[in-house]
């Protein structure tokens, strides 16, 4: 029986929920449009990555209408990590599963027959046994909300055959309207949900697939197990996911780690279900730090303090990573991501693909060789992600990942280097693959080379003095920029058409070499410290801890990392200011309130701390915007204000030209700088502006070729930047 009152004007409702029982004052974006349609009773299919707020896209309206939610949910944990949270915050609500005893079941069913909850989360299989699809009907039901609503899909990632039995949900609730959630679905999985569900004309919302709090790394797998490690250095005492491909990986990694004093656990099919739940209990408990899985792992938590996730292998296509690596920084906050990949990884999951149906398998190799190129890229990992999800981000660079970051050094003859792979590809005459080709680059002498006269080529021998490994990334690439194209089972390299184009110079690849023995800096952009006390921080952390292992709930359900940092940088002293940090609701205040004020007020008496500071006095002192978040690019930024050249910064950071040609346009973007004359002789200057004033777009290459070509493609950029900063101020 479907709930018939509902709000004319639902925002004022939603927004008063927002802040009661969350402490939230404003939407995600997306969020309003998605709870306004489900106040509204009409069927949606609503598409919001990890972290963007999609669980309160149902939770809100169900809070806000008459009558008790149904939340199908596909795995144990995810209900019972969401209830908790939902009763921490003053939400009656509960699940039915196996866990429960009958007595348990007895009670929740009383609680529905006296309205007493707001949601019930079942999974699709036991809400569709008949006993309990009577049971609902006699109630009032406000809405359906099916959560990981790709489940239902062949087409989709995860594909679960009990989520197909939902299509009869929409005769036993009729009038009721059903809305599907998911953190990731292309256009043909969307339709496919709203299809199997049956929805009426829903509204399909899509938010951005970007996640600007993650910080993208791309590693070529070279002594894994020690990459792996000093990533994990970088992250002591925090939360984190290690994936790998195989059980046999995961215990010998989590092993080692383990050997190491790292507080790590196992998770992959393998094990016992008692295992397996133990150890994520475990994870999500704080008791240990680090979990290391397959990807089984994953989909049931909403561990929203997970600040780095690492693939020690590829995964098998784009969706996979896109919701593996958004485990991190559920919260906001600032999370690393690293993938660690190698060639084998593409050989490893085309043997476990062979199983496949042969439609499926042509699509999954389809998503395989698209994860591969994203893994070969050197686009933006953040604009590469969105762009495959068929979405745009704004060109600049996003300063949150190892391209933009300048992690990775630019070549500086990308065209010659690009001509000698492409000829070696066409002297072997377009048969054989990227190892091979590579391996006759850099002067290999080994048996069968020599036996097939390949060490008589004229290009034998071309890149020796970079190595098998740099040659072997530069191929990949020139494939991911579509110069070169692989053909068959075997992965033969042939040459495109615009590789042809490359050979005539009438086009320029970008090849980087990876700088190894540099530090990754995390990317202060997305970082959310500024103002935070450290010491208040941990003190706090302590507090919060103490209060969960009383409750028996996870350390988040308390109080979430960004809300603990948001009191450590507000620090206030009474209730009333208490309200002002973000993501503390009334019952949160009423629970713990008195606690963390105590402890805060005790903590700035001793450290002679300011108390009750503004929102507005917390951010005075904000970090640079995220494409500067670099420490390499800052201190280049330093030396650019001081007047200094391009070589001059180059020489003192040890970089390459390119590399901090890149950062002065940052720089220039960033200090919105007019004046190029401390980088371009002025009657150069003079003579590109007057060239750029006869032509129109932002495409170098014509003023390139107006000047004769006389002047670099360098000092056009620059001149024309600064003529871009003149007109928009």
């Amino acid at each position: 029986m479907p709930t018939t009152i509902r709000q004319q004007s639902p925002l004022p409702l939603l927004a008063d929920a927002l802040r009661k029982y969350w402490g939230y004052e404003s939407f995600l974006p997306l969020q309003e449009e998605a709870m306004s349609s489900a106040m509204s009773g009409e069927d949606s299919v609503v598409v919001l990555p990890t972290g963007g707020g999609k669980s309160l896209c149902f939770q809100a309206p169900a809070v806000c209408l008459e009558g008790m939610a149904i939340v199908v949910s596909p795995l144990i944990s995810l209900m019972k990590d969401q209830v908790d949270t939902l009763r921490s915050c003053g939400i009656p609500s509960a699940y039915i599963n196996s866990t429960l005893s009958i007595h348990e079941k007895r009670e929740i069913a009383e609680q529905i027959r006296r309205h007493e909850l707001k949601l019930i989360y079942v999974a699709p299989e036991r809400l569709l046994s008949e006993q309990t699809l009577k049971f609902l009907s006699t109630t009032d039901i406000s809405l359906v909300a099916v959560d990981e609503a790709h489940c239902i899909s062949a087409w989709g990632h995860d594909f679960r055959p009990e989520y197909r039995g939902l299509s009869v949900l929409k005769q036993n609730f009729a009038g009721v309207a059903i809305h599907a959630y998911t953190a990731t679905a292309s256009e043909q999985v969307r339709q496919d949900i709203a299809e199997q569900l049956g929805l009426n004309k829903p509204k399909i919302l899509v938010g951005s697939f970007d996640r600007p709090n993650l910080t993208y790394r791309i590693r070529r797998a070279a002594g894994k197990f020690q990459q792996i490690c000093r990533i994990l250095d970088r992250h002591r005492g925090e939360s984190g996911i290690v994936y790998c491909i195989s059980r046999k990986e995961v215990d010998k990694t989590a092993a080692g780690l383990a050997g190491l004093g790292f507080r790590t656990a196992s998770y992959h099919a393998g094990m016992t279900d008692i295992d397996r739940r133990k150890n994520q209990e475990a994870f999500i408990n704080d008791e240990v730090e680090i979990i290391v899985a397959t990807v089984a792992f994953g989909m049931g938590i909403d561990k929203p303090n997970v600040r780095f996730v690492v693939h020690s292998g590829m995964p098998k296509s784009l969706e996979h990573y896109q919701q593996e690596s958004g485990r991190a920084g559920r919260d906001g906050l600032e999370a690393e991501c690293t993938l660690l990949y190698s060639a084998g990884d593409v050989v490893t999951w085309r043997k476990m693909l062979d199983g496949s149906e042969p439609a499926a398998r042509e699509g999954e190799l389809r998503s395989l060789n698209a994860m591969y190129d994203f893994c070969t890229g050197t686009v933006c990992r953040h604009r590469a992600i969105v762009e495959y999800f068929g979405q745009r981000i704004g060109n600049e660079s996003c300063g949150a990942c190892d391209v933009c970051l300048g992690e990775l050094d630019l070549v500086d003859d990308p065209t010659t280097i690009g001509q000698k792979i492409l000829s070696c590809v066409l002297r072997l005459e377009q048969r054989f693959g990227a190892e091979y080709t590579a391996k006759v680059l850099i002067g290999s002498r080994e048996q069968r080379i020599v036996q097939a006269g390949h060490d008589q080529l004229s290009t034998h021998g071309l890149l020796r003095e970079d190595g098998l490994r740099t040659v072997r990334d530069w191929i990949e690439q020139l494939v991911g920029q579509g110069f070169l194209g692989k053909t068959g089972e075997f992965n033969i390299l042939e040459v495109t058409n615009l590789g042809q184009k490359l050979l005539k110079r009438e086009v320029e690849p970008h090849l980087l070499r990876p700088a190894e023995n540099q530090k990754p800096a995390r990317a202060t952009a997305a970082d959310s410290w500024d103002g935070v006390d450290r010491g208040l921080f941990d003190s706090l952390r302590e507090l919060r801890h103490a209060e969960a292992t009383k409750q028996s709930v996870p350390a988040y359900v308390v109080f979430g990392d960004a809300a603990l940092r948001e009191m450590a940088r507000l620090r206030p002293s009474t209730l009333d200011h208490f309200r002002q940090v973000k993501g503390v609701g009334e019952k949160k205040i009423a629970d713990y309130g008195e606690a963390f004020l105590k402890a805060i007020n005790a903590y700035c008496k001793l450290h002679e701390l300011s108390q009750d500071v503004s929102h507005t006095k917390a951010n005075a002192n904000s970090t640079p915007p995220r494409s500067s978040g670099n420490a390499s690019a800052i201190a280049a930024f330093e030396l650019f204000r001081q007047g200094a050249t391009i070589t001059e910064v180059a020489e003192r950071m040890n970089r390459a030209h390119s590399t901090v040609a890149g950062y002065l346009s940052e720089f220039l973007r960033h200090d919105k700088v007019v004046d190029p004359s401390p980088w371009v002789a002025t009657d150069v200057a003079d003579l590109i502006e007057k060239t750029l004033e006869q032509e129109s777009g932002d495409r170098l290459k014509p003023i390139h070729e107006r000047l004769g070509g006389e002047i670099s493609y360098e000092q056009i950029r620059i001149v024309a930047t600064c003529r871009k900063n003149r007109e928009r101020t």
